[in-house]
């Protein structure tokens, strides 16, 4: 009713409390796009910006380093990756992909005791939540991690009152808390709500997955950290980090059973429906919700709401990545708006304002952006539109023609999600409505099949190469049958629209010739692949180092089946389409093309950006950086060059200085074929060799062709010039940026360098400076004396594992290189340091002995050491120090483990042997050892120890 406080009191009422009553720092919400962390697709807890923290990697002297107490409200997105709820959205009235972390931090300030009377003060005291609706869990233990139950967790909780009937131990799964496979964790304590109340005891529900006692508190007490090989480590410093998702907290306080009841969505749910044709939001979920209205109206509800934060954060619809599930999720969307609730074109967009209206206060960032979102929204919407329809129109045919089966043909799904961009999750939901099922395995089969063809490149033996590779017999008898060779021009016809996006004119064409199984035929059967011939494309064949364009191709009237185009090949003038035939295709067909638009652009993309490197090579190298291969695919850049020695750091900085010039001034690319004769004149252009066609196709940076080639224009010797025949950009801005992440010798006098362009190399330097940032804390850490071993060893370890990651990620090379040089110095100072510790405590530890044995020619003993090379320093120690003495230490480990080491005088050789002497002893202990007859070691079990001792007095008794 009335008095039912709304989400924006809810989630400043949370604020305030940890702010003004518990002396909090509030921080604002940190973006959606992970900084630096190549592991994560998105932020998606609100523990992720303190990881550095968490870690003790955190830089001394940065701002984070100074928190103790903090509060904050987190955008968070599980979609992808580990915590995926993407599928579950609309299918039931809990899961989103977009949702709020309200969370309290303490960094090594306060534990448990304040964590729990904090939150239960908060629930009961401000929210007014009913003390017998709450019910808390608390970790349990684990015997075979020798982990004991957190009784002082649940002594806190009965002393604030709650009772013992609702006080709950559980396991490791649901009560133990790991950041990831090492690293920080620890036990955690939940506290869960009974939406149905009325004095119940609920207690035998929590953890049950019930609807009506949910979870909506999590308090994780971080005090071990997991290590490499298993073991838990008591952490220097306790954390507490808690979350409390802010959508189950309003559910609860305005006293409604399912989040989109709440008024985070219903003002989306109620614009919705203004703009759409279907009946109003009802709330049904199941069988119950006919034509799945209801589920439509959630996942547009959630999904808009994840689309407008991830655009203001930076994350855009695209290819790979984050980028990529962003666009599952706006595909999903626009495909419930458009065919379930047959909703015009743009109301996905519409929506914007409402979303901005409920955030907006918690998050202003949003505000600023609302026409930026309604474009990228209104642009990616439309190019799905056209794609959507005939996907609907391939799946019924397909189902009318598989009747009776139910079972829905792998490499139909292929077409439409490699041709059209359909989404897999889209696919099954779009059969699922029709009590259909894809055939996973034969679907799985075809994913890596394409896989293992791009791994392998141009060079690769393709299955169906001999499709595409035209044989002489062939070839003559297109001769003789006057078959023309294929006008492929269309390629090269696109402009640039008014918004800076580029436009692919459409291409009609006739089958002339089909090619199978190394011979030339007229028609082909159903489900076979082959080649198909043209007489004219606008598919760019693989060439000149360019990888070719895939799509495919529908024929004219017939817009439900799709000829999938896999690669395009050039034989003798002659393009080759390499085809599934999903129906049978015979010459005379008239046919559409449609290229794949953004696996075209990305080669466009890195094509210009790889003679923009080039040029930069050769500027910074000077001429005899001489290309001698390139590879270009919609990924990243490949380019070998002659190189006189190794690029250095310095230089490759400077090429990359030269290349963001150039992107910068967003110079023209003109483009123009000319005869080859005139081409050869071209002063500074690299050697023509007669491979090239006449005419020839020049390609220059910034100056018209026809300037390039009057006689005494020195152009390009001061810009880009060169031959190419393949598809550029029309302006050099588009490329946005350039990373060199790679640069080797290949043999000596050639380097090879690969590159990636736009987002990706944006995000490479993203990963650099953060790398950047972890070794400097490192080598900060690793000034202040350090006196403990094993602190000492952490660092070294903490260095090992960061040169493993600078070693494998991909960032910018001169950068790689910067930091893989502090590293190596900074392992050595590590190195040093341990030896000089462990020297310093052998040296006390023998002294004790000394004193305590007194030039005896035997000492046997049980000393305390962290590891065998102490231990054996503190043999070699005594033997130094009293060269008559003979000496074996054991070392009894928190493990279990004995550790054991000796050294024999020399004078007691040869009868007495340092080896078997270690032997007889790791025997005793069920262990082993070995060494030379000066000095051994080994190591063996506790449960054997004293017998050990007797062993070794024995031992040295029947030798001396």
């Amino acid at each position: 009713g009335a008095a039912c406080p709304s989400a924006g009191q809810i989630r400043a009422a949370f604020l305030r409390f940890f702010e003004e009553r518990h002396g909090h720092r509030r921080l604002p919400s940190a973006p959606v796009r992970p900084r630096g962390d190549p592991r994560l697709l998105f932020v998606n807890a609100g523990m992720n910006q303190f990881k550095p923290i968490f870690l003790g990697t955190v830089h001394p002297r940065s701002e984070l380093a100074q928190h103790r107490r903090v509060v904050n409200s987190q955008k968070c997105v599980r979609a992808g990756g580990k915590h995926n709820d993407l599928e579950d959205v609309g299918r039931d009235t809990y899961h989103h992909t977009f949702f709020e972390m309200l969370g309290n931090w303490s960094f090594g300030d306060y534990f448990k005791e304040e964590a729990c009377s904090m939150a239960w003060e908060l629930l009961t005291e401000v929210y007014e939540i009913p003390r017998d609706r709450l019910y808390v869990t608390y970790f349990g233990g684990d015997p075979s991690l020798g982990l004991s139950a957190d009784e002082e967790c649940r002594d806190v909780w009965l002393r604030l009152g709650v009772p013992a009937s609702h006080v709950l131990p559980f396991s490791l799964k649901d009560n133990f808390w790991e950041m990831g496979d090492t690293g920080p964790c620890g036990p955690c304590t939940e506290i869960h709500y009974d939406h149905v109340g009325g004095g119940r005891n609920a207690a035998a529900l929590v953890n049950q997955g019930s609807p009506d006692v949910v979870e909506i508190w999590n308090l994780v007490f971080m005090q071990y950290s997991r290590e490499v090989e298993g073991n838990l480590l008591p952490l220097p410093q306790h954390h507490v980090d808690t979350g409390m998702g802010l959508e189950r907290l309003v559910t609860v306080l305005q006293n409604k059973r399912s989040n989109y009841d709440t008024d985070l969505f219903t003002p989306i749910l109620d614009a919705i429906h203004k703009g759409c044709r279907a009946p109003r939001y009802q709330g049904l979920v199941g069988d119950a919700d006919v034509g799945r209205v209801n589920m439509a109206y959630r996942v547009v509800a959630d999904h808009v709401r994840t689309l407008c934060v991830c655009i203001t954060d930076g994350v855009y619809p695209g290819f790979s990545g984050a980028e990529l599930v962003l666009r599952r999720i706006l595909r999903r969307a626009v495909r419930f708006c458009a065919e379930v609730l047959q909703a015009p074109p743009g109301l996905l967009a519409s929506l914007v304002p409402t979303v901005v209206e409920v955030l907006g206060d918690a998050y202003p960032e949003l505000t600023r952006n609302v026409n930026q979102i309604k474009d990228i929204i209104n642009e990616n919407e439309a190019a799905f539109l056209s794609s959507l329809e005939r996907g609907r129109r391939i799946i019924e045919r397909t189902v009318q023609q598989i009747k009776p089966s139910t079972n829905f043909p792998a490499e139909v799904a292929w077409s439409l999600y490699g041709s059209l961009g359909f989404p897999l999750d889209l696919i099954d939901l779009m059969l699922e409505e029709k009590g259909i099922s894809l055939d996973s395995a034969a679907f799985n089969e075809l994913v890596l099949e394409d896989a293992k063809r791009k791994a392998g490149g141009p060079q690769a033996g393709q299955p169906g190469s001999t499709n595409t590779q035209l044989d002489v017999h062939s070839l003559a008898q297109l001769r003789s049958s006057s078959v023309p060779a294929t006008d492929d021009s269309p390629k090269y016809a696109y402009t640039l629209g008014q918004h800076g996006q580029y436009e692919f004119s459409p291409c009609q064409a006739t089958v002339l010739m089909l090619y199978r199984d190394q011979s030339l035929q007229k028609e082909v059967g159903a489900g076979q692949r082959c080649g198909v011939i043209l007489d004219r494309t606008n598919f760019y064949a693989e060439q000149g180092g360019q990888d070719s364009d895939q799509g495919y191709m529908i024929r004219l009237g017939q817009q439900d089946v799709l000829f999938p185009v896999e690669s395009v090949h050039l034989c003798g003038g002659y393009v080759i389409h390499e085809v599934t035939a999903v129906e049978t295709l015979r010459a005379g067909d008239q046919v559409q093309l449609f290229v794949d638009e953004a696996q075209r652009l990305a080669c466009m993309t890195n094509h210009t950006a790889t003679h923009l490197l080039n040029f930069a090579l050769r500027h910074v190298l000077g001429d005899s950086a001489e290309q001698r291969g390139s590879h270009v695919t919609a990924e990243r850049l490949r380019f070998d060059f002659d190189t006189k020695g190794h690029v250095t750091v310095e230089q490759l900085q400077q090429v990359e200085q030269v290349v963001q010039d150039l992107i910068q001034k967003n110079e023209v690319v003109h483009m123009a074929e000319v005869p080859l004769t005139l081409a050869r004149r071209v002063q500074g252009l690299r050697a023509v060799d007669e491979g090239y066609p006449d005419p020839v196709r020049i390609v220059s940076l910034g100056v018209p062709v026809e300037n390039v080639l009057t006689c005494d224009s020195e152009a390009a010797m001061q810009t880009s010039v060169e031959l190419c025949c393949g598809t550029h950009l029309l302006q050099t801005g588009s490329v946005e940026d350039l990373a060199i992440i790679s640069e080797r010798q290949l043999v000596k006098g050639i380097s090879r360098v690969i590159a990636v362009t736009g987002g990706q190399a944006k995000e490479a330097r993203e990963v650099g400076q953060c790398l950047a940032m972890e070794v400097d804390s490192v080598s900060l850490r690793m000034k202040q004396r350090i006196t403990s071993i094993p602190e000492m060893q952490n660092l070294s370890k903490e260095v090992g594992q960061l040169t493993q990651v600078v070693a494998s990620t991909a960032m910018p090379q001169w950068q790689r290189r910067e930091l893989q040089t502090i590293l190596k110095a900074l392992q050595r100072t590590a190195n040093t340091a341990i030896k000089k510790l462990e020297l310093q405590q052998a040296e006390k530890k023998a002294q004790i002995l000394l004193e305590k044995y007194c030039n005896q020619p035997v000492i046997i003993d049980t000393v305390p050491a962290d590891s065998l090379s102490i231990l054996m320093k503190v043999v070699n120690q005594l033997c130094e120090k009293s060269p008559g003495t003979s000496v074996l230490l054991l070392s009894p480990q928190a493990s279990g483990e004995v550790l054991c080491a000796c050294q024999v005088s020399k004078n007691c050789l040869p009868a007495f042997s340092a080896a078997d002497w270690a032997v007889a002893v790791c025997t005793q202990m069920e262990g082993k050892a070995g060494g030379s007859p000066i000095v051994a070691k080994g190591s063996g079990n506790a449960r054997g120890m004293q017998g050990a001792l007797t062993t070794a007095l024995e031992f040295a008794q029947s030798k001396l």
